[in-house]
């Protein structure tokens, strides 16, 4: 399949990627906004994505690469359908959300049964803390924050196992190693966030085999793997039915583009454990609008395509003209992660400029100087590139 000619010609993705920075279009200054020049005075936040913050303290817009979203926004199908649930809006959701759930299993190729959907990945978590009320947990460092803040709502103890740069940030059998009798969950995120790293299936097996080996649940994040041109090498859904203590989180937030919509799903076999989570939650957890994207997203297979390819054009676009600033990038979803020894004095730079980056020294394990930004279109990025270079030069 090949990218969509209208994308090329709106300028949104080019295969023809050897222009220097310096030949293309000068950026204006703040990202071709009229952004005042102050030294900017908001607060480093947990997660990227504060366009709010950044509206109230400029009153523009800013080009958004903080925050991992599909380039291409809300497909239109799903748009269409959000519009149309608005007619049941005075009618109380599925609390099942049963035509989504099928609409799912097709999708995903599992089991109905082993499916239940949730207000975004982060509420099906902190939904798992709450009833399982685990003693103990192991996550790797860096990777996305909700796991340990979750567990730690309920007195869980979490081990931080802190991954090193000069191993590339990969899992390995020091990891392996700490999940011993009496951890109950052990979470890992694939691709991890913010680094960008996939672990490969096989390290994963392994980490399943040592969690069934003494008792602990592994709960595989796979929000990104959608981005992958390889995802079905890199799933564990196929696993499910033969392996009952493997939870797999999944979203359409990321590869549809609609964070603002919320909506999440697990999958688990353990019908015991699925049982659980559904009744540890809110009432009417997922929303008419939420079921009907989700419903809708499913079908639309061309656009998940697009992305994709779009993502993996622009990535390795990105990716080369950071090089050619000095600046060597991990990743392989629809983000990079660096490193620069600045003290972490990017983030207000970039912000100046009408960019927002996401600052990743909350991240435990990291610290100032550690960046992730968002893979966007060719139009985007290249004005993302020049803010950077001029950000870099000053």
């Amino acid at each position: 399949m090949t990218i969509d000619q209208n994308m090329l010609e709106a300028g949104a993705c080019s295969i023809e990627d050897d222009n220097e920075i310096q030949n293309e279009p000068k950026l204006a200054d703040a990202a071709q906004r009229e952004v005042p020049q102050h030294e900017s005075s908001a607060p480093v936040l947990q997660h990227g994505g504060d366009v709010t913050g950044f509206i109230d303290e400029y009153g523009v817009e800013p080009l958004d690469f903080s925050a991992n979203i599909s380039p291409l926004g809300l497909p239109d199908k799903v748009r269409q359908a959000i519009i149309d649930s608005l007619d049941k809006a005075e009618q109380y959701p599925d609390p099942l959300c049963r035509h989504l759930v099928k609409a799912i299993s097709g999708y995903q190729n599992v089991d109905e049964k082993f499916i239940i959907c949730g207000n975004g990945s982060a509420d099906l978590i902190f939904r798992m803390a709450q009833a399982l009320r685990p003693k103990r947990a192991l996550v790797c460092a860096p990777t996305f924050s909700e796991y340990a803040d979750a567990m730690q709502t309920v007195g869980c103890e979490v081990e931080q196992h802190i991954l090193q740069a000069q191993n590339g940030y990969r899992i390995d059998q020091s990891f392996i190693d700490k999940i011993v009798p009496g951890v109950e969950l052990v979470f890992v995120c694939q691709p991890n966030n913010p680094t960008g790293v996939i672990t490969p299936r096989d390290m994963v097996l392994k980490v399943l085999q040592k969690c069934e080996n003494v008792g602990a649940r592994l709960v595989l994040d796979e929000c990104f793997v959608g981005f992958l041109e390889n995802r079905d090498d890199i799933t564990l859904t196929g696993y499910l039915g033969s392996h009952p203590g493997l939870v797999i989180m999944k979203a359409f937030t990321k590869l549809y583009g609609m964070p603002g919509v919320r909506l999440g799903y697990l999958l688990c076999s353990d019908l015991d454990f699925i049982e659980m989570i559904r009744d540890i939650a809110q009432p009417w957890p997922v929303s008419q609008m939420a079921q009907a994207a989700g419903i809708a997203a499913v079908d639309c297979a061309d656009y998940a395509e697009q992305v994709r390819l779009l993502v993996g054009y622009e990535r390795e676009f990105v990716r080369g003209k950071l090089a050619k600033l000095g600046i060597e990038a991990l990743g392989q979803a629809n983000f990079l992660f660096f490193h620069l020894d600045d003290n972490g004095a990017l983030t207000a730079k970039m912000r100046e400029r009408g960019v927002l980056i996401r600052d990743c020294s909350n991240y435990v394990g990291l610290g100032p100087g550690y960046y992730r930004i968002a893979v966007r279109t060719r139009e985007e990025n290249t004005k993302m590139l020049q803010a950077l270079e001029d950000a870099l030069a000053k």
